[in-house]
């Protein structure tokens, strides 16, 4: 079994063709095919299971391209660090709950490089899709938080998923509004205070769990909740109806406008920001170097 045989193996798992990935892998279709019947034979095992419209992956063959893309992936970072150093085109890519800071590191990322120099991805999204992105290896590292609350199940999911949590720094909890909200003069604000406006949260689609929520105290009963897709929803939705929703207090106003403001929420509860990446797997340069800038962000105490 060699690098390359388990590299033919996941590229026609992702195109789930034959024909697809010799073209993306530069090779004939009849070398790929006679590669992965090689492989095939060696470990007794049926990976894919051809048909005229493509290929299916078996069961078994599922298992080993968990292993396969783990072996590829530290491949390809062995030759990004000691044998391409001098490769043209840097890869990264990170997904994260809806966080305008985690974005914004992203884009001190990529202006460290020239255009051209570099094939980047962002995906601010849903919290079970940051947690498939990173598992699936579309993204190398997601950005989330875990509290008291949601750490159990999170963790459980993770370790389900071979993917690990590494703690970046401790938030407590703060009211995100806008500055022409009511209550955005205060020093500090009172739940109780909240409960006359309305609560915005991250629409979670069909793993809507209270432990996927992206915000603190998602439990609380709220007279009124309005739940979003994106950020700039959420923002809108804070100036139109005086909406607020809870978060780490690290914002942005390059990125979210001046218009809106962090107040600390007068309780003890605090998040943990961190991000989650695959077990045992070392983090590639980009990857490093995003996590550098995003110790950036800590909140000073």
């Amino acid at each position: 079994m060699t690098l390359t045989q388990l590299r033919y193996a996941v590229a026609i798992a992702d195109t789930k063709s034959m024909n697809k990935a010799a073209n993306e892998l530069f090779v004939s279709q009849p070398a790929l095919s006679g590669a992965i019947k090689e492989l095939e034979e060696e470990l007794a095992t049926q990976i894919f299971i051809r048909y005229n419209k493509g290929i299916i992956v078996t069961t078994e063959g599922e298992e080993f391209l968990q292993y396969a893309r783990q072996m590829v992936e530290l491949g390809n970072l062995v030759e990004e660090r000691f044998v391409n150093k001098d490769i043209s085109k840097k890869k990264f890519s990170v997904s994260m709950q809806h966080y305008s800071f985690a974005v914004e590191a992203f884009i001190e990322l990529a202006k460290s490089f020239e255009v051209g120099e570099y094939e980047l991805a962002v995906h601010e999204t849903k919290t079970h899709e940051v947690i498939s992105n990173v598992k699936t290896y579309r993204s190398e590292l997601g950005v989330i938080y875990i509290n008291d609350f949601n750490e159990k199940a999170i963790r459980k999911i993770l370790d389900e998923n071979d993917l690990e949590f590494i703690p970046l720094y401790d938030c407590g909890i703060s009211v995100f509004l806008s500055k022409s909200h009511p209550l955005a003069k205060q020093d500090i604000i009172a739940i109780q205070d909240l409960f006359d406006y309305p609560c915005l949260s991250f629409e979670q689609g069909d793993k809507n769990s209270f432990y996927f929520a992206e915000e603190v105290l998602s439990t609380l009963p709220y007279k009124q909740i309005i739940k979003a897709d994106d950020r700039a929803t959420m923002l809108n939705l804070m100036t139109g109806l005086n909406g607020y929703t809870l978060c780490s207090g690290i914002i942005c106003q390059e990125l979210n406008g001046g218009i809106y403001t962090a107040i600390p929420l007068d309780t003890n509860d605090i998040m943990t920001i961190g991000y989650i990446k695959r077990k045992g797997m070392p983090l590639s340069l980009l990857g490093e170097k995003y996590i550098e800038i995003l110790k950036e962000y800590k909140v000073d105490d």
